[in-house]
């Protein structure tokens, strides 16, 4: 049994996998802006506080903390607060925890597909592959080198970088299931996905295996936006239109962010297999099934 310290634990996955760790009889803190619960404690990156009491006796950090990629429209102060709520908040808890001369067992982050940049291409995407150069590149990068900052303090680091994560409730799902189905653009940019299940059992392995480094947290199936399309609307008994929404009416929309709905290569889940990490939903029909 661990003590686990999670950032982010009253979000779409933070919630999940806080379950799945007390399942397996972890002993789970949440740092919260407004602590409800008797394991949660309050934290201000603000103001640079964080409760004491949830930081002692931590064997492991999971950092999911971070606005939302896709809320809001990416205005100049709205770029700030995405970059600043993912780097900012690591480097408080790394103030702290060398400040109060806590050892860590091993310090876990999210990060995303989108370090390899918003492109769609030939490319199917390795851990070992460079950085992009847009916005959500430079946002992972600064993500990433938050989170390696802690191996200076011989703490393990592990990073995942997540795509579309699907789950029952709440995430990219619901925006998804319109009265119509349609692809997005071209409909030929890629989906990397993986089900909430899947994505939290990693990070148990993080745990449980100290599996430590970079790794792709996707599923090893490859969809474009036209199959993932066509997929959804079948298994929620949807009408499809193959005709995908126009790229300028998603720039109209949502203005810069609609590169994230309009571009996307492939990424390979082959590392993390390696691992011995065994998908309980490989394909997309299984998930949506689900789900």
């Amino acid at each position: 049994m661990a003590r686990i310290l999670i950032t982010g634990g009253t979000g779409l996955v933070g919630k999940k996998l806080t379950e799945m760790l007390i399942d397996k009889n972890h002993e789970v803190i949440i740092l919260s802006r407004n602590p409800t619960k008797e394991n949660e404690y309050k934290w201000d990156i603000l103001s640079n506080y964080v409760d004491e009491k949830a930081l002692l006796h931590t064997d492991y950090m999971i950092h999911l903390a971070g606005a939302g990629i896709a809320d809001e429209r990416w205005t100049a102060k709205r770029k700030q607060v995405i970059i600043d709520s993912r780097v900012n908040s690591a480097n408080l808890l790394f103030d702290k925890i060398s400040e109060l001369k806590i050892n860590l067992k091993g310090f876990i982050s999210a990060s995303g597909i989108g370090y390899y940049g918003a492109v769609t291409s030939d490319t199917i995407f390795k851990e070992t592959d460079k950085a992009g150069t847009d916005f959500l590149a430079d946002v992972c990068q600064k993500w990433e080198n938050a989170a390696h900052q802690f191996s200076t303090k011989n703490i393990p680091v592990t990073i995942l970088r997540t795509g579309i994560v699907l789950a029952d409730k709440g995430g990219a799902l619901d925006k998804m299931k319109t009265p119509i189905i349609s692809p997005l653009g071209s409909g030929n940019q890629f989906l990397p996905w993986i089900h909430i299940d899947d994505l939290c059992l990693m990070y148990i392995k993080a745990i449980d295996d100290n599996l430590t480094g970079i790794f792709n947290a996707v599923a090893p199936e490859h969809q474009t936006s036209k199959t993932f399309s066509k997929t959804l609307a079948k298994s929620i008994k949807r009408p499809f239109v193959g005709i995908g929404v126009p790229s300028f009416m998603l720039n109209l929309l949502f203005g810069e962010l609609a590169i994230i709905l309009l571009e996307g290569s492939r990424i390979s889940a082959k590392k993390i297999e390696k691992s011995g990490f065994s998908f309980r939903f490989d394909t997309l029909k299984k998930a949506l099934k689900n789900v």
